[in-house]
């Protein structure tokens, strides 16, 4: 992070996580400030965007799922596949000029 802001000092860095990921957005929040308190991000927040897990089936039927996860499809029974709730990435950071 320090790098892409090429010296410049860093306010915020905003992620995207998923619901599958298994993170307590407070946990990480408050963990962050222990972990870069003695580095060039001491001072930045971290602002968490929270994705649910989401499913598809082949015919194209799409859910968000709740609590324990169903792996088959609520309108036809097929299986599904996850399309969303995996993430965890860095959508961008935010700078002093």
């Amino acid at each position: 992070m320090s790098r892409a802001a090429a010296g410049r000092t860093v306010t915020a860095i905003r992620l995207d996580v998923g619901a599958l990921r298994q993170v307590v957005p407070e946990t990480l929040v408050h963990a962050w400030t222990f972990v870069s308190a003695r580095s060039g991000l001491a001072g930045s927040e971290l602002v968490i965007n929270e994705i649910d897990a989401e499913v598809e089936c082949d015919n194209g039927h799409r859910r968000v799922l709740r609590g324990i996860p169903d792996v088959t499809c609520h309108q036809c029974d097929a299986p599904t596949r996850v399309i969303a709730g995996n993430e965890f990435r860095v959508v961008s950071i935010d700078v002093k000029s």
